[in-house]
């Protein structure tokens, strides 16, 4: 039923799909869908505006406008599914070996130099595990208890080739996106790994474009919710692979 109440209003003008606001909102009514922030509902949005503060582009504002009543319940219930998706292993009926969790040991001495006189182009790989994207590593992958987390944005090791040699080694790697898949997913993730992995101290990436801010607002989101306490370090690379 329709009435007058307030409520969430976005101007695509300036929103840029950062993400920031998405975790701000604790009903979840907020969503990225083609770059952009959304109301996935109105029924969801409960028109106090927490979210606003998150917004770095003032794109967010309150209105008062006919919309469906909030509904608590179904907020309840939409969270309740949602955390229920975030939980599940998303493994393909294929048996696709991207969700196959793998952990690669590092060569004794012994067997490097017992290894072919192969010249190598390229720096060895720094990588300790698979899979590495944020939405497949279960919680309780084996690779994460009492690790050092590296999370990075999806771009950064594109814009930074020494990203294996300067941040990998001797870390656990998550990789994604904070513009285009779910931030709640990301969240909830990240809430689950802080309640249960004991992990050790939290590195996170990103790219200076605006959209990858969102990155280490899930981040500190999950450790929020989890009552951890980890200790963080950002890093933000530029579009030209430097270090800023």
């Amino acid at each position: 039923m329709a009435i007058l109440r307030k409520i969430i209003e976005i101007d695509e003008e300036l929103c840029d799909g950062c993400g920031q606001c998405v975790p701000g909102c604790a009903e979840g009514a907020l969503q990225i869908v083609d770059g952009k922030a959304k109301v996935v509902a109105d029924k969801y949005c409960d028109g106090i505006g927490a979210c606003i503060g998150e917004c770095p582009n003032d794109a967010l504002r309150i209105v008062e406008r006919e919309a469906e009543e909030f509904d608590e319940k179904a907020v309840e219930s939409y969270l309740a599914q949602k955390a229920k998706e975030s939980s599940e292993e998303k493994t393909l009926p294929c048996g696709c070996p991207s969700t196959q969790i793998q952990s690669f040991i590092s060569p004794t001495t012994c067997q490097s130099a017992n290894k072919p006189d192969i010249v190598e182009t390229v720096e060895a790989s720094a990588l300790s595990h698979w899979p590495v994207q944020i939405r497949l590593i279960p919680p309780d992958a084996p690779f994460l208890g009492g690790a050092d987390l590296l999370v990075v944005a999806d771009c950064v090791p594109i814009a930074y080739p020494s990203l294996h040699r300067d941040l990998l080694v001797g870390k656990t790697v998550m990789v994604g996106c904070p513009k285009f898949d779910d931030a709640q997913e990301y969240v909830d993730r990240f809430t689950e790994i802080f309640k249960t992995a004991e992990i050790r101290s939290v590195t996170i990436a990103i790219m200076e474009v605006p959209c990858c801010a969102g990155l280490p607002m899930m981040v500190k989101k999950g450790m929020e919710t989890a009552a951890a306490d980890i200790p963080i370090k950002e890093i933000v690379i530029s579009t030209r692979g430097q270090i800023i």
